[in-house]
């Protein structure tokens, strides 16, 4: 499919002095530099000779590539906020006894196993990773997006060690698509709420699919529970971990067994306490742009100390009903609260541009997050080629944080108190049904329906000193969305070397929210079509090609389009600067389209090694972007700078994604059975609206690069093994007046596994054990000053040890 594919004056004076004042950022960087959904695989249905030379071209296949090539497009009245797609085929229904009316025909026999995770990722059509439990648990990590940061083309924000918001192809914000149990996560839920231990298995998509929805740019990350297993189980684990000074500890529970002789069932508890110490450091230079004397000269310095506790409850029961026929219960309880303290120091060099807003600060904070959801699946064989598959999911959250800031002068007076609070609550139902149908031509038809409802309200209290502020806008909010969306898909084998797939899905999004003195009602449609296919040289060649041409969006979030403004903590009140401004919604956006393409070679070795190339396309329209400008504001009798979200205009992102998992004695016939793991990944994109160099999509860095291998002992029951992730740093120019960087991130972990007997097995864990200093750079350009913020953040080694018992 063909592809598509104003610089001020002061640009290049902005560019120079920026080239200058950076040195000493650069050479630090340089010196641092130098130390279920059970997804049904989109497989291949057994042949059948009667119909295997004749093959006809699915009707599917010929419109949807009539709407890939032509007809793909986005109606739109306003922006959408994000909605959840459809809950996931937790597991096959028990097979169906009734016999066949045809003496001649075989009965259809399902068969349902645990394939490992190559398998199924060899047999699935659209391009899918499988991670296990084991290679979950491997590290001991303390979070899944530290799990996810080792997987091909993901990275991980924040400082080193501590996970951060996930990105596929360094692309977040809302181009990963990130779901629980086929799921999307409900508001307010992060992966930081959810420990890896509760975790079955974690599947990552490239390309988008009908079934698991289109908001997926970069692709998805699917992330599955426990599962029910028809074998009991009784396992335990304990452990403790240490970074710096402060101690944190974990437990889990979890219990596989059935109810009688026929339901299968499946209970995790896990109960963790987190404290975490950051340090952080920075320095502001305002340089005036004539003459490059220094105008304002600050250093900032703080430590917050964290503490956080949950509980976290899922369960899983399979009930069989009549023949082909199943009830599955999914409930997971979430219950966590959090406090912080933290002091910092402000140093202003004599005659600044400003005056010193404070000497010291003390602030306090607080809060707490309960959430409680269930899913209810119901399948249905209705005869040997149909199918029925009804999800109904429910739940609700509460959300409350509190505040308290101090700010303070050399004598220790207070000048400014703010006293901020929230309460949200978020209640939202989804209903989901699913028809398959196997038709002896081997075409596997899939057809869906799905809506879904949220409801959010929200109340906000902020002080200033004893008195409200922003009160024309009110302290209440409530928004609502609504989703429907239908999809149909189609997969077959031409031959057997040949599997296609055509999708083709449509989904409409209506989000209302209102306060005091404003409302905003946005409701926009897109439909996408979607096509993969998978191609093998021979019938038994181990050597497979995949392609992809796919449609997807990404929608703007509900804190993108809400109007109700946040004001700067350094200048509250009078004019602020361009680097500390005001943060505003936009109701006006559009959703993001994006047409992709994807190519990849895979070679499956003998003795389960793997060795993949793949090559992503990006071309975006209407790309969301945060600008920052001068604007006469509602809030203030003087002009303020506020960045608000804008579609920019149009961007292209591309990469390539190199993988490889083998064994040396799968290389060399007398190597040790070392297991290797690497992966390399380069990406590279383009604002066409924002002038270069570096117009790169905001977050995404220029690749990332996983080196691991482990090794199981032959003589004593011990394995271990050792982990490098590097994320190399990068410039990003944002807009013609604002540039940032980021600094190279490299996360060492390693850990020893001692089986004590075949019930005990102890785990030893060193996370980050080459800690860095993780650094960053804005720089914003006024009329006559240029602002330079440079940030340091230390970063510290975690140990562990975990004792894992099989009762």
């Amino acid at each position: 499919m063909a592809m598509a594919q104003s610089t001020c004056a002061e640009r290049g004076l902005f560019t120079q002095q920026q080239a200058g004042v950076n040195t000493a950022f650069t050479q630090r960087r340089q010196n641092q530099a130098s130390t279920s959904r059970h997804y049904r695989p989109l497989s291949p249905m057994p042949h059948s000779t009667a119909h295997h030379k004749h093959q006809r071209v699915s009707p599917l296949l010929v419109s949807t590539a009539f709407l890939l090539c032509g007809y793909a497009q986005a109606q739109t009245t306003a922006p959408a906020v994000e909605a959840k797609p459809a809950t996931p085929q937790v597991q096959s229904p028990p097979a169906d006894d009734k016999a066949a009316k045809d003496p001649n025909q075989l009965n259809r026999v399902e068969v349902t196993g645990n394939n490992s995770d190559l398998e199924q990722r060899r047999t699935s059509t659209a391009a899918r990773i499988v991670i296990g439990k084991e290679e979950i648990e491997r590290y001991g990590d303390s979070s899944v997006s530290e799990v996810l940061k080792r997987l091909p083309g993901v990275t991980t924000g924040g400082r080193p060690g501590r996970g951060g918001d996930v990105r596929m192809r360094g692309m977040g914000g809302g181009y990963t698509q990130i779901l629980l149990n086929g799921e999307r996560m409900p508001p307010g839920f992060s992966l930081d709420n959810l420990p890896p231990d509760q975790l079955e298995r974690i599947e990552v998509m490239r390309a988008p699919t009908a079934e698991f929805g289109a908001r997926a740019v970069a692709g998805t990350i699917n992330i599955v529970l426990k599962e029910a297993l028809k074998k009991t189980a009784n396992e335990v684990r304990m452990g403790t971990s240490v970074e710096g000074d402060q101690a944190s500890g974990n437990a889990s529970w979890t219990r596989n067994d059935k109810i009688g002789e026929n339901i299968p069932y499946t209970f995790t508890a896990s109960l963790n306490r987190q404290n975490s110490r950051d340090d952080s450091e920075s320095r502001t230079l305002w340089t005036d742009v004539n003459t490059g004397a220094i105008v304002l000269d600050q250093h900032a310095t703080g430590t917050t100390f964290n503490k956080r506790q949950g509980l976290n409850l899922n369960a899983r029961v399979q009930i069989p009903l009549a023949a082909g026929e199943s009830l599955t219960i999914m409930p997971i309880a979430i219950m966590g609260n959090g406090s912080s303290s933290s002091v910092g120091k402000l140093d202003q060099a004599p005659g600044g541009a400003v005056v010193q807003p404070y000497a010291t600060t003390a602030a306090e904070g607080s809060g707490t997050f309960n959430m409680l959801r269930a899913n209810l699946q119901w399948q249905k064989r209705v005869n040997d080629a149909a199918k029925v598959d009804v999800r109904l999911n429910a739940g609700g959250s509460h959300n409350t944080t509190h505040s308290l800031r101090r700010e303070l002068d050399g004598n220790n007076a207070l000048l400014r108190l703010t006293d901020d609070s929230t309460d949200t609550r978020e209640n939202n139902w989804s209903l989901n049904g699913k028809l398959s149908y196997q038709l002896e031509s081997e075409h596997s038809l899939v057809g869906g329906l799905e809506a879904d409802s949220s409801v959010r309200r929200q109340g906000r209290t902020t002080l200033q000193n004893g008195l409200p502020i922003l009160t024309e806008f009110g302290d209440d909010v409530n928004a609502s969305s609504q989703r429907v969306a239908t999809y149909v898909q189609d997969e077959w084998n031409p031959s057997k070397q040949i599997s296609a797939y055509a999708g083709l899905r449509w989904e409409a999004i209506t989000t209302k929210s209102d306060s005091a003195n404003y409302a905003v009602s946005n409701t926009s449609s897109v439909l996408t079509p979607l096509l993969h296919a998978t191609w093998k040289p021979d019938e038994a060649s181990r050597n497979q090609w995949r392609s992809s041409l796919t449609r997807s969006y990404k929608a703007a979030s509900l804190q993108e389009l809400i109007a109700r403004p946040s004001i700067s903590q350094r200048y509250p009140t009078g004019a602020n600067e361009i680097s500390s401004p005001d943060r505003a919604g936009n109701p006006n956006l559009n959703p993001e389209l994006a047409s992709g393409f994807e190519i990849a070679y895979e070679h499956y070795m003998t003795k389960g090694g793997l060795i993949s190339a793949n090559f992503f396309y990006r071309r975006i329209s209407d790309l969301i972007r945060s600008v920052v400008a001068l604007e006469t504001v509602t809030w203030s009798d003087q002009k303020r700078w506020v960045s608000r979200p804008q579609n920019l205009g149009n961007a292209t992102a591309q990469g390539i994604e190199l993988e490889a998992k083998v064994r040396l004695d799968e290389l060399w016939d007398d190597a040790l059975p070392i297991a290797l793991r690497t992966n390399l990944s380069v990406f590279d994109s383009k604002v066409d609206q924002v002038p270069g160099p570096n117009n790169r999509l905001e977050g995404q860095p220029k690749g990332t690069a996983n080196i691991g291998a482990d090794y199981k002992l032959r003589n004593l029951p011990i394995s271990f093994g050792g982990t490098l992730n590097i994320t190399p740093g990068y410039d990003l120019q944002i807009s013609d007046i604002q540039s940032s960087s980021m600094g190279t991130k490299v996360v060492a972990d390693a850990f020893v596994l001692w089986s004590v007997d075949r019930e005990t097995q102890v785990r030893f864990t060193l996370n980050n054990f080459v800690p860095r200093d993780y650094l960053s750079t804005n720089t914003a350009l006024n009329d006559t000053q240029r602002q330079f913020t440079e940030s340091n953040n230390p970063s510290r080694l975690n140990w562990g040890v975990r004792l894992e018992l099989k009762l």
